[in-house]
Parts: C-alpha cells; sequence; structure tokens
C-alpha cells in the first residue's frame, strides 16, 4: 500500500508522543545555547528504523522487499560511519540476516521507517554538551499509525542519558532544512496547518526557531493535503552549506502540475531570500529525471534527498542514465573530498521518501 497517499491512508492516531505539550515544561533548546548542526559536521553514528507494522504495509512481499532496501542503505553507510537500527527485539534475529555485521541493533519499537521524522532529532551547545529536541511526532497529522515510533524520540534519550527539549511544536525534522548557522527554509504547508499545530504563523515560527535553536526563518507556501507530509522541504531544496542550497527542479513550470508551480515558487522565494547573516542564497539546480524505472503515481524521485554521512554522499539513482550522472556530478562538486554512492532505493520512493527520510545523524561532540 502506498505509504503517501492520503487516500489510502486510515488516520489512525495510534497514540501521542510521550512528551506531550501539555505536560512538557518549555526549556527549549534556543533558550538553553544548543542548536541543530549543519549535517555535514562530524557523525557519532546514524539512527534508522525497521518498517515492520502490517497495519502500514499490509501487502507482505512488498514489506520484505522494502526491508531489504533499508538494510541496502544501513549497509552503505556503516562502511563510513557506526549505524544503529531500531527495532523491536522480537525481529533482530531476522534482520541480522539482511543487515550487515557492523550494523547495530538497539531494542526500540517501530512502526515504519521515517526516522528523519520520527527518529532522534538532536541539537548540541559547541561545549560538548548534546541533547534530543522533540518535534512531538503525530504521524503526519494524525494520518497514520504512530503508536511506536512517536515514542522513540524519548526512547533514544533516555537510553542515552540525554536532556530533551520541548518547545510544543509538533512536526517532523524533515520539513525544515537549516545550514546550522541560524538559517531555516521551510514549507508553511507542513507546519502551519491545523493537523500539526493551531496557532499562528509567528508563535508557529517562533516555536520552530526555538526548537531547532535558530535565528532566522524562511517560508515557501508548499502545498497542503497532496501527500502524506504536506510537502516535506527536504524532497525538493536542502542546505549544502551555509549561504548554498540545492534545489531540484524542471526547465520550465507545468502550470498544471501542482508540484512543478510550488517548487518554481519555492526556488523564486529563495532566490530573493537572505540567511541569518544577511547573505543572498547561491541556488544549484538539479534535474528532474524523466527515463525512470517505476511509473507508481506515488514515486517520490528526488535527488536532492541525499544523506550526508563521515566521508561520503549516499543518494539515489533511478535509472534515467543522463539525470542520474549529472546529479553524481554535481553532488561531487558541492561536497569535495566526500565519495559519491548511489543506490536502488525505488522501494522507498515507491512509498514517498528518500535517504534522508529514512536517516537520522546524531552529530559528535
Amino acid at each position: 500500500m502506498p505509504r503517501r497517499t492520503l487516500l489510502q491512508l486510515a488516520a489512525l492516531a495510534g497514540g501521542l508522543s510521550v512528551f506531550s505539550q501539555a505536560a512538557e515544561a518549555k526549556t527549549t533548546a534556543r533558550s538553553t545555547g544548543f542548536c541543530y548542526p549543519e549535517e555535514t559536521d562530524p557523525h557519532e553514528r546514524t539512527f534508522m528504523q525497521w518498517p515492520n507494522n502490517r497495519k502500514v504495509y499490509d501487502d507482505p512481499d512488498f514489506l520484505f522487499d522494502l526491508q531489504g532496501t533499508i538494510a541496502r542503505i544501513a549497509n552503505a553507510i556503516v562502511d563510513f560511519e557506526p549505524v544503529v537500527m531500531m527495532a523491536s527485539a522480537e525481529h533482530h534475529k531476522a534482520i541480522r540476516k539482511r543487515i550487515s555485521s557492523k550494523v547495530e541493533l538497539w531494542d526500540i519499537p517501530t512502526d515504519d521507517l521515517w526516522c528523519r521524522d520520527s527518529g532522534p532529532s538532536l541539537v548540541v551547545d559547541g561545549k560538548g554538551g548534546i541533547a534530543v529536541t522533540q518535534f512531538n511526532f503525530n504521524g503526519w497529522g494524525n494520518k497514520q499509525l504512530h503508536g511506536n515510533d512517536g515514542r522513540i524520540a524519548a526512547r533514544v534519550a533516555e537510553r542515552l542519558g540525554l536532556q530533551v527539549f520541548n518547545a510544543g511544536l509538533v512536526g517532523e525534522a524533515g520539513g525544515v532544512e537549516t545550514d546550522g548557522h541560524g538559517t531555516l527554509i521551510a514549507h508553511e504547508s507542513t507546519f502551519i496547518n491545523p493537523n500539526r499545530n493551531r496557532d499562528t504563523k509567528a508563535e508557529i515560527e517562533a516555536m520552530l526557531l526555538e526548537t531547532m535553536g535558530a535565528r532566522k526563518m524562511i517560508w515557501a507556501p508548499g502545498i497542503k493535503g497532496a501527500d502524506i507530509t504536506d510537502y516535506h522541504i527536504d524532497a525538493l531544496a536542502r542546505f549544502v552549506k551555509p549561504g548554498v542550497v540545492v534545489i531540484q527542479m524542471g526547465d520550465e513550470p507545468d502550470p498544471k502540475d501542482p508540484w512543478s508551480v510550488s517548487a518554481f515558487e519555492t526556488h523564486d522565494i529563495l532566490a530573493k531570500a537572505t540567511d541569518a547573516e544577511g547573505r543572498k542564497l547561491n541556488l544549484v539546480v538539479l534535474p528532474e529525471p524523466s527515463d525512470i524505472r517505476t511509473e507508481a503515481d506515488d514515486f517520490v524521485s528526488s535527488y536532492v534527498n541525499y544523506y550526508v554521512c563521515n566521508g561520503a554522499v549516499i543518494a539515489a539513482q533511478f535509472g534515467d542514465r543522463q539525470a542520474d550522472e549529472k546529479a553524481k556530478a554535481t553532488l561531487a562538486d558541492l561536497y569535495p573530498g566526500r565519495k559519491i554512492v548511489m543506490l536502488d532505493i525505488d522501494n522507498v520512493g515507491q512509498v514517498g521518501g528518500g535517504i534522508h527520510c529514512a536517516t537520522h545523524e546524531q552529530p559528535k561532540v
């Protein structure tokens, strides 16, 4: 069952985050001098989640293949840095047969694979301190069950003995990009949405800045209701480093395609924006692949949804030789000194995401 088709998903709440907005004191990352670092900074490890919930994936053959793709991603990353795969202990024996012996297994129950959204978001203070900052994951606006996934961030914090900050924001880390130096970009459709937050735009912006430890917010409208994420920014545009953003789009907007219209709208807003230091953003455009292996309606063919780990960039290839080669060359230029590893992750694309969606880094302090 394609994960990101709203009409095919039941709105199953499945449980709230361990840290409710009402109960948690509003001690935030920003107020205590913590911030989300650049993804290119050294990592202690990568977190991933094992998809296993049969209410989310009712086709056992598809689920088996999807798990194989998650194993392939983990096995690629672990050649460059430690990887922790989170799953209930009952699944460990079967998982071990499919992943590298170098991948560590933690007994933390999961529902789905989207560790960027439901996994631990970690902030640092530049003095050796590290903490978890809560996004209070609610299944993308209660569109999917998340009884286990809504508790992952808190369980990781408990296992690592880390402080938890909570500004009261509800959302997902995949919905916001940071340069690690005070600037955020996001689509309004993801956060300024009553399925996550019922506050005003100004209040939600303030919570997001407090959650990430940032100073400047750049909003673009995005699209509500077209996919389960309400258009996460990390499938379209990413910070490479402060002042540089990579964005994927076609040669010209297609007025009949809302995704195309929104992408060009976001591009134009970013082209006029300045970051927290007052710099204009340099935009690097990646091509859209066209001759790809799958024709699934929900397929996400995003080169931009790559993952930067220690010494490498792990990215997707889609079978369009010219576009794949262009993407690989562009990423090599943007990340000099890192190996560019391109993987077939079509099963993850079919359920609406990419490699960045399936991973979450722990910064080294």
